[in-house]
Formats: structure tokens, C-alpha cells, sequence
């Protein structure tokens, strides 16, 4: 019988909003950690580090995951967005979304934005535009702060203005 010598480090190549990295991780280092961390990418955030709270949403390869639950082996070869592909680096302007949140007072204090922008991110407008129907995607981004009345409305306002944002 032989006895398995646990894997400790992994090679891992993954795009992030559309640069390519490649480094060698910790087996069991979450894909959150990776993104902050070793990226430096900082928008997404950890809240409650059990999936529930959605502020470390990150859409990877069309998905809306829960980078908090991943470990970035898991992401191996995948295609990775955070918050800061939406208006990138340089950019003179706001993403339509990124816009409206601001025009509708949509946050407070910001913590849970960059979550609700990437689950909004992942999703096909046209089967989401009804304020009943925001509300049921939004259900799994937990804001402690809004009361999410001025966030349905920013998403309301940038779906029925730009069509498909």
C-alpha cells in the first residue's frame, strides 16, 4: 500500500480581466485570496467567507461564482472578471451600470457593490427587468446598508435606458 504525499502548491495559468497570470498557489488557496492577493486586484471583497453575503462575486468563464467558495486551483484555465473589468484602468467613464448605482444613490457604503455589479454582470437583461424579478437576482447579495429600494431602482433605470447593459 502506498501511502499519497499531499499536494502542497499547484501551477495555475488564469486570465483576469483579460490579462493572462500564471503562478504557482498554495493547493488550498481561495480564489478570492488569489484575486486580492497575488493579482492585487482589491475590488472584490470578503464579507462573510461562507458564500452567503455575494460580495466576492467574480464572474469566471460566464458564471457568477462565489470566489470565497473556490480555490483558485479550481480556476485553472479559466477566463476570470472582477468589478474592476467594468470601467477598466484608464477609462474617462463609469460603466452604464457602474453610472446608474451612482445616479440613484445605490450604495452607501460600498462594500457589497462590486458582488451586486458582478451578479448583475452575469445575467441576460431582457429575463431580469421587472423590480420582482431584480429583487429574486439580488436575493443572494447581502447589503447591509441601502434597504436595496435605490439599487433595484438604479438597475431598473440602466436595463430599461440602455437595453442591454
Amino acid at each position: 500500500m502506498t501511502i499519497l504525499e499531499p499536494v502542497s502548491e499547484v501551477d495555475v495559468e488564469v486570465t483576469v480581466n483579460g490579462r493572462s497570470h500564471r503562478h504557482r498557489v498554495a493547493a488550498r488557496l481561495l480564489l478570492s485570496d488569489y484575486i486580492r492577493d497575488t493579482v492585487g486586484l482589491t475590488g472584490t471583497h470578503l464579507g462573510c467567507e461562507h458564500g452567503y453575503c455575494g460580495a466576492c462575486t467574480v464572474i469566471v468563464d460566464g458564471d457568477a461564482v462565489r470566489s470565497c467558495l473556490m480555490l483558485t486551483v479550481q480556476a485553472d484555465g479559466a477566463e476570470i472578471r472582477t468589478v474592476e473589468d467594468l470601467a477598466p484602468e484608464g477609462a474617462s467613464s463609469l460603466s452604464p451600470m457602474q453610472q446608474s448605482f451612482h445616479d440613484n444613490h445605490a450604495l452607501q457604503c460600498g462594500f457589497c457593490t462590486a458582488g451586486i455589479l458582478m451578479t448583475l454582470e452575469s445575467v441576460d437583461p431582457t429575463d431580469w427587468s421587472e423590480p420582482e424579478r431584480i429583487i429574486e437576482l439580488l436575493s443572494g447579495n447581502l447589503c447591509r446598508c441601502t434597504g436595496y429600494q435605490n439599487i433595484v431602482a438604479a438597475v431598473a433605470q440602466a436595463w430599461n435606458s440602455e437595453g442591454d447593459v
